[in-house]
């Protein structure tokens, strides 16, 4: 056998692998999460992606469910955060507590050191406390008196806002919604999956005996992978033309960012390397654009009292821009 034939067989069983692990988290999360896959795989993707994700849903509806499933499925720790309007950075992060046996302050951390972290009510908090995760979400780090430390490598924030209930709420400013790779809304079950969910929670709620599939090394490694799945540059150049079209469209003040363009490749990777592809389909870009675009936007005045939708806009986009072969 050949160097590039031995070559192309490591990286035909690496695919392999990495599916099989995915699919293994993905069908472990539906033991609580049903009739949701799309929902499942979405938030996978992004995390493989090294993004984080918004869910905006009315309550009840699964949001805290799903990221704990995540992070049991895949053995990592998590730490929940009730969002608050009296909620400081320091419970978030952390802060120096004295030591009267050395004499020193010692820094204890907060709720953010950890793998997988659910802010849930994100938009309950002031501007200030919100601010709090801009720097872990951005650089994967976190600084406290003049301290940086850094978070984990999988650190993977999934934040949640009841779009519905506006009372007592900071509404998200522009920097911090673009943090996020993707806005995601989970929706009601069907009626025979809701029925399925009362009947198993009738004695205990299933994520009390969720048992991971994988471990914490395993999902590094597919993660890894996502990196190395190929892009050709028709899938940059289609893209950049999605987000290029944001900026013109007459009804926005503000269109998607270059960080908006890095997320549509990223998710594109990661949704190609969980169907066994080992390189970026269009469609993929087409099927992830939603997601990534519409919570980036920023409407004219005009466009909000014609009651004009980002989601309309972005729909318009994907229909007027071709979509390249490959």
């Amino acid at each position: 056998m050949t160097e590039s034939a031995l070559a192309k067989e490591n990286s035909d069983q690496d695919l392999e692998q990495a599916c099989t692990t995915i699919e293994s988290v993905v069908q472990n999360v539906q033991k609580v999460i049903q009739g949701k896959e799309p929902v499942i795989r979405q938030a996978l993707a992004c995390w493989l992606a090294g993004g984080h994700a918004l869910i905006e849903d009315v309550p009840g509806t699964g949001k805290t469910v799903l990221a704990k499933a995540i992070a049991r499925s895949v053995n990592v720790p998590n730490s929940r955060i009730q969002f608050t309007p009296d909620l400081l950075p320091s419970d978030i992060i952390g802060y120096p507590v004295y030591s009267k046996e050395t004499g020193k302050f010692t820094f204890s951390p907060g709720p953010i050191f950890t793998s997988v972290l659910l802010a849930d009510e994100l938009n309950r908090a002031t501007p200030r406390t919100q601010s709090a995760l801009l720097e872990a979400m951005a650089e994967g780090h976190c600084t406290s008196e003049k301290r940086t430390m850094k978070l984990p490598r999988n650190f993977f924030v999934v934040a949640t806002q009841n779009p519905i209930e506006q009372h007592g709420t900071f509404p998200l400013p522009e920097a911090q919604l673009d943090r996020f790779m993707i806005r995601m809304a989970v929706g009601y079950p069907s009626q025979a999956a809701e029925a399925s969910v009362v009947r198993a929670q009738m004695f205990s709620h299933p994520i009390e005996s969720l048992e991971p599939v994988i471990d914490e090394a395993s999902w590094e490694q597919v993660r890894t992978l996502v990196r190395q799945v190929g892009v050709s540059d028709s899938i940059i150049k289609y893209a950049l033309a999605l987000v290029e079209a944001t900026r013109q469209s007459q009804h926005l003040t503000v269109g998607a960012s270059p960080r908006a363009s890095i997320a549509l490749i990223r998710l594109s990777q990661a949704f190609s390397l969980m169907y066994r592809l080992s390189y970026v389909k269009p469609d993929f870009v087409k099927y992830v654009a939603p997601a990534v675009l519409t919570h980036r936007l920023l409407l004219t005045t005009k466009a909000r009292l014609e009651r004009v939708t980002a989601s309309q806009i972005v729909d318009e986009i994907l229909n007027s821009i071709a979509v390249p072969m490959r």
